[in-house]
């Protein structure tokens, strides 16, 4: 997924399977580097300095928002359930930013997290 420098990124993520108590978290991944902790929510909405998100009423779907983007937010996201203990399928994004040359990451799939 592509987006200008300096826009906010929406990020969606389907999780139609969504437990009662599951979690959605969000990380981040950039070359050679562990995930990074972005964000997690249960209901509703929270932000925090890097994101905010937003879950469906019904929990089902939810969306990150990476405020006024750089070449710094260029990373593989990714989207998990997790409940009290056990991990769940999730969505993966690769974003790249509009800018960077001949690279097009490009489309979301279903993708079973790594447990680190």
């Amino acid at each position: 997924m592509d987006c200008p420098e300096g826009e906010d990124m929406n990020l969606p993520c389907n999780h139609s399977t969504i437990g009662g108590n599951d979690y959605i978290h969000w990380y981040r991944q950039n070359p050679n580097q562990s995930p990074q902790y972005v964000i997690h929510g249960l209901r509703g909405t929270g932000n925090n300095s890097l994101a905010s998100l937003t879950i469906a009423s019904d929990r089902k779907s939810s969306t990150l928002v990476l405020p006024q983007v750089t070449l710094r937010d260029t990373a593989v996201y990714y989207c998990i359930l997790r409940g009290a203990q056990w991990d769940r399928w999730g969505c993966t994004w690769a974003v790249s930013l509009v800018g960077r040359r001949g690279t097009q990451w490009g489309s979301s799939h279903e993708s079973k997290p790594r447990v680190i």
